[in-house]
């Protein structure tokens, strides 16, 4: 049986009719790769991953919540059969998407596969344009989630003869499904060039790659039978190269299809635009044509000494060079002039016209290649990220690692580099150690030049991309080893990510490794660079002998070049990479691996070695100083551009204060070591010279800004509907056109009880029985009506047996408990077996709070508050505090203050600071700017605010929480981070509650206790999970998390952080101690022990200040004498919870932040070296992006 054939397939000879616009390029597909946080599909033949989708698909009549991918390029609906089921069988008998399904391999590591789910406007948008473009006469849609999978360099399955990875055909095409309520549509792109083979072999013959959709074997009443199915292929090969060539939606290599409908299907939809718009057409439109591209010769790359001579093509208008051998994109300037494009040079360089284009060429003083420009004799950093899929010698367990910090040093006028990759497992790491090479790129792009050699840097900049692949003898293990190099960020930081997939051979835990010194050869050509190299490095071993190994290094380096760039026709065909003094270390306490070594560019020949101390960087220069030399051994010290100083001291220039106007208008000047960086303010943006800021017309949120007319939050609310639109409507109590809303005044339409009092306040209303009458108000009764609780118990006890003493329940039996008011309490308890555990208001269990006998119970909130009094109610508004430094906690329904002197409590001048009945508030924090207390309450939920000086709480956020317990305040950023422990996430927001955005939604089972530490951009937590407590870290903006405390603990309730001292402590419930560490060091001590049960805690000077449940009062402890210090206990003796100072003014320092909100057009979140933009969801016109790490 065969797919079904559609007409649209032409003869191959149609393909050289007229000059029409080019296919596209691997640059015009969706985003995919690393940088688009894409997943990786492993590696080998047959591969296949289930993929749980957030939002279902549509495919045929059926509805589908996962899909399969899969190596051979296609996406099932099922767990797909064997291959040898469905090759060369044209209708296999599971549900396929097929893009171009044949027999492929990515075991080489060079074909890639990946996948990810995507809802960012960008793409969504994307997809919008290409289902829109191919039906013109339907309706416009507007998928909501999309599903992005990209095959990349992947290879035929071929016989092991067939050559190596690199001369091997390659295919590249992309699937995206989008997806709306009633419909999914597939849309597949396939690249100029990106189809270099058309069959894969199977078993002695060879067939047609093939694409189409089939719905597969569908059940019949007594026996299954091949369902419907669409095929887009023949079973002629130039069909399969037409993919790239024609269209049905009006972009030539892009095919969009319908093939899902809800709520009735009929078939496969192909899109409806077969025409190719011709060059003449587009260029009526007004829209640029690219000319097809130069072709590289294909072949292996070779290793011999070759002229450097940048390729002059043909065709001076070409743009892009696809040279598909070594899998990279490689770009050359655009012809053009520097009139039009001074601004893609760097700001430490000039423009140059050519009579075919413009190249940029660094200034004196500094060196590069014109794009990217640093300062000679300035140390440089380099930042980044590495992720990672290794095995480690024979074992079957893959160890994976995400987004792990990579951070390097390079002295540049000696040559010395440093570099430290954290968080690497023990299992790994020494096993890593022989892999200095990891930071050997750094190096050889800022070696020590000699006479007449050039380092990296200066070459290529710093924008490139390094593959590296290492073959481990004897065993034959490989592993490969891919960096991006990203140019500089706005801190003067190379930006790179590193990716590493392979197998290593084990190094035992407790080994050391040394690295003799060792050279090697780079070989130049046209935007590429390559080396290769046999390696030895010996292993100690923990018992003391000693064992030498040896690996195989194979690198090609890729990079962007001028073409009219006449100093690099003179770059010599080899140089010599000198490495010594190296130094691996992995230190398994703090789980870093570290390396270390000085390097040197020269002759391949070695040469009579230079004696002068600039060359041999035993000269004594400033590390931010250049090295002059002069004749024989004679030299100078000169500082590095931005720097001052006599060369052997160097002070760096402070630019932005010695001229205020450097930057321009709305432009605001941030001082680096040797240099500057001008970021235009919010709302404007660079203009086409890169230097003037420009106003930028985007939509304003009346909402967010404040700038609408609507009535005041309390009673109105204010919706933005896109645009510069909005819409005002009053909030449930209130009447009125949102601008002015008025009080309803619910008690006189008799909405309670005929035997109830009725409350009028604003918004709402309360309803209270009278005496003698039982109910909620709503409804009264003279007979007291049961709550949930106390039915349940009853229900129990009610069949029970009956002994001497009344009715008991038989033993084993667990009875619930309730309180005086009917409700569950919070913690419940089995007489029987003694376990305790927590519940919601309905009685259910919360996961992760059991406890087992004899062992610490859990610290269970309670679940509502304490109903009014009968009569009148404190007004909910707060008495102004005194000047002055307090103590801030919850108690039940209301907030309270202790003044302090000093260090010391002034307990006679406690008073309530906000009266807020039903409430039961967690935590509280406070914000020091505007004098503001921030607090979570349970009952809503909600988190409020209100001014100490006086006021009316204000709700912040009461839409989307469950159960916020802990809460943080940046008081530089201006924003808040909460814990939610029955979302068990961390978000964070714009202190109005506007900007939300989740940061931590993964591994949390109980977090309660959550703290900030605003000049570093860090963040502090606790999660009490009964199973696993832990204490974690990370930025402010989610990144870099790690666990800071595992052991020896019980019931982390309270956490506190003191910048002066730098300690981080915290008070638990279930070992009943109080510890500090310092989160740098680990230095982890305790301060006290014997506490009882400790829920909230705060620091100020020598005290630290903890509420505690047994004792109900707010405990000092002196956390240098390791003693309790002093007592309060309110007068009112129930639970209390959180606990904050109030500064009477703001802690000292400051981060990225502070100023212009960091530059960020939303949210802007610190880190210890930078901040991270991120968008909150549905946001207009925002833009994420990082700087520092």
């Amino acid at each position: 049986m065969v797919w079904q054939e559609q007409g649209w397939l032409v003869c191959a000879t149609f393909l050289g009719f007229v000059a029409s616009v080019q296919s596209i390029t691997r640059g015009e597909l969706f985003p995919f790769g690393p940088s688009a946080r894409d997943q990786l599909l492993e590696t080998g033949t047959d591969q296949t991953h289930r993929f749980e989708l957030d939002k279902p698909i549509l495919f045929y009549d059926g509805t589908f919540d996962s899909i399969f991918i899969n190596t051979n390029g296609f996406v099932a609906t099922a767990e797909p059969s064997s291959e040898s089921t469905y090759l060369g069988k044209m209708t296999p008998e599971f549900g396929m998407i097929a893009a171009l399904q044949g027999d492929l391999d990515t075991s080489d590591a060079v074909g890639k596969v990946f996948f990810r789910q995507d809802i960012s406007p960008d793409t969504l948008r994307r997809a919008a344009d290409h289902i829109n473009r191919a039906f013109p006469e339907d309706d416009e849609v507007s998928p909501t989630h999309v599903v992005v999978i990209t095959w990349v360099d992947v290879a035929s399955k071929e016989p092991q003869s067939k050559g190596d990875g690199i001369n091997k055909k390659r295919n590249t095409f992309q699937l995206v499904i989008a997806s709306l309520e009633t419909a999914s549509y597939a849309i597949v792109l396939y690249t100029r060039d990106g189809i270099q083979f058309a069959t894969t072999p199977v078993d002695d013959s060879r067939v047609i790659m093939q694409a189409g959709f089939s719905k597969g074997l569908v059940q019949g009443f007594l026996y299954s039978s091949q369902g419907p199915y669409y095929r887009t292929t023949t079973d002629d090969e130039g069909s399969v190269r037409a993919l790239a060539e024609q269209t049905n939606s009006g972009l030539r290599g892009v095919w969009v299809y319908e093939i899902g409908t809800s709520p009735y299907f009929t078939n496969v939809a192909p899109g409806e635009v077969t025409d190719l718009p011709t060059e003449a057409t587009l260029q009526e439109a007004g829209q640029q044509v690219e000319y097809p591209p130069y072709e590289t010769e294909g072949g292996p790359i070779e290793i011999h000494p070759v002229q450097y001579q940048p390729h002059q093509p043909d065709n001076p208008e070409v743009v892009v060079v696809d040279d598909t051998d070594i899998n990279v994109d490689v770009f050359s300037y655009n012809l053009g002039t520097c009139a039009n494009n001074r601004n893609k040079c760097s700001q430490f360089s000039d423009c140059k016209d050519y009579s075919g284009g413009y190249c940029c060429h660094c200034r004196p003083g500094f060196y590069g290649n014109g794009i990217q420009c640093v300062a000679e004799g300035k140390p440089q950093r380099m930042n980044g990220k590495v992720h990672g899929k290794v095995y480690v010698g024979d074992s079957p367990s893959l160890i994976e690692f995400n987004s792990n910090d990579l951070h390097s040093y390079v002295v540049v006028n000696d040559g010395r580099s440093y570099v430290a990759i954290s968080d690497i497992p023990y299992t790994l790491g020494p096993s890593l150690q022989p892999l200095s090479a990891l930071g050997g790129v750094i190096g050889w792009a800022f070696a020590l030049e000699q006479p007449g050699f050039r380092n990296g840097f200066s070459i290529v900049g710093g924008e490139f991309t390094r593959q590296a692949e290492v073959t481990f003898l004897p065993g034959n293990e490989k592993l490969t080893i891919r960096q991006e190099f990203k140019g500089i960020d706005e801190h003067d930081h190379l930006v790179v990510s590193t990716t590493l997939e392979g197998r290593v051979p084990e190094v035992s835990r407790g080994s050391t490794v040394q690295i003799d010194p060792y050279s090697e050869i780079y070989q130049y050509s046209n935007n590429l660079i390559t080396s290769s190299s046999n390696r030895d490095y010996v292993v100690s071993f923990p018992d003391g002998t000693t064992e030498t190994r040896t690996y195989q290094w194979r690198q090609t380096i890729t990079f962007q070049s001028c073409l009219h760039d006449e100093s690099l026709r003179d770059m010599k065909p080899t140089q010599m990479l000198s490495v010594d003094q190296v130094f691996v270390m992995y230190d398994a306490n703090n789980e870093l691996i570290r390396f270390a070594m000085s390097n040197k560019i020269g002759d391949t020949n070695g040469g009579q070695p230079a004696e002068n101390p600039c060359f041999t960087g035993r000269h004594g220069c400033d590390t931010n100083a250049v090295c002059r030399p002069g004749q024989g051994t004679h030299f100078t010290c000169q500082c590095a551009a931005g720097f001052n100083g006599d060369g052997r001291t160097c002070y760096d220039i402070d630019e932005c204060r010695e001229n205020t106007q450097i930057c321009g208008s709305h432009a605001i000047c941030n001082n680096q070591p040797g240099t500057f960086r001008c970021e235009c303010e919010d709302g404007y943006r660079f203009g086409t010279d890169g230097q003037t800021c420009i106003e930028v017309n985007q939509p304003v949120d009346a909402c967010e800004e404040g700038t609408h007319n609507c009535d005041i939050p309390e009673r109105a609310q204010c919706s933005y509907t896109g645009g510069s639109s909005y819409i005002c409507s009053c909030l449930p109590g209130f009447v009125g056109d949102g601008r002015v809303c008025q009080d309803v005044d619910e008690c006189q339409s008799g909405r309670c009880h005929q035997d109830a009092n009725c409350h009028n306040t604003q918004g709402s209303f309360t309803c209270q029985c009278r005496p003698g009458y039982y109910g909620d108000g709503l409804h009264c009764s003279p007979e007291r009506t049961k709550t949930r609780c106390q039915v349940h118990r009853d229900s129990l006890l009610g069949v029970t047996e009956y002994g001497p003493r009344g009715p008991r329940p038989p033993v084993g039996q667990y009875i619930p408990t309730c309180d005086e008011n009917g409700a569950y309490e919070a913690m419940q308890c089995h007489g029987s077996t003694g376990y305790c555990w927590c519940v919601d208001q309905n009685g259910q269990e919360i996961p992760g709070t059991r406890s087992g006998p004899g062992s610490s119970r859990p610290m269970c909130i309670d679940n509502g508050g304490v109903p009014p009094p009968v009569g009148p109610t404190p007004r909910p508004g707060v008495l102004p505090l005194p000047p002055g430094t307090h103590l801030l906690y919850a108690q039940s329904g209301r907030i309270e203050h202790v003044p302090l002197e000093g260090y010391d409590m002034k307990k006679d001048d406690a008073k309530a600071l906000l009266h807020l009945p039903e409430k039961v508030i967690i935590g509280v924090a406070y914000d020091c700017v505007e004098k503001m207390v921030y607090w979570t309450d349970i009952t809503s939920p909600s988190i409020s605010k209100a001014s100490i000086q006086g006021g009316e709480p204000i709700p912040v956020i009461r839409s989307d929480l469950h159960s916020p317990e802990g809460i943080a305040i940046d008081h530089l950023g201006r924003t808040m981070f909460w814990t939610d422990s029955m979302k068990d996430h961390i978000e964070v927001a714009s202190l109005d509650g506007s900007q939300r955005h989740v940061i931590v939604d993964s591994d949390l089972v109980n977090p309660r206790a959550i703290i900030a530490d605003p000049p570093s951009g860090t963040l502090y937590w606790a999660d009490w999970n009964r199973d696993a407590p832990k204490i974690e870290t990370s930025h402010m903006d989610g990144s870099n998390r790690r666990v800071l405390v595992k052991d020896d603990l019980g019931l982390p309730n309270g956490l506190t952080y003191d910048s002066q001292s730098s300690m981080l402590c915290w008070a638990d419930a279930g070992t009943h101690k109080m510890e500090c560490m310092h989160p740098g060091r680990g230095d982890r001590r305790q301060v006290m022990e014997g506490i009882q049960y400790p829920f909230g805690i705060a620091s100020f000077g020598k005290n630290i200040y903890y509420t505690d449940w047994r004792r109900d009062a707010v405990i000092a402890v002196d956390r240098y004498a390791g003693r309790e210090s002093d007592e309060f206990q309110p007068q009112k003796r129930t639970k209390l919870y959180g606990i904050a100072i109030a500064y009477a003014q703001c802690p000292s320092g400051q981060n990225y932040c502070a100023v212009n909100n960091g530059g960020c057009t939303h949210l802007c979140l610190a880190t210890p070296n930078g901040r991270s933009c991120k968008c909150p969801e549905n946001a207009v016109g925002c833009v994420e992006r990082q700087s520092g790490y």
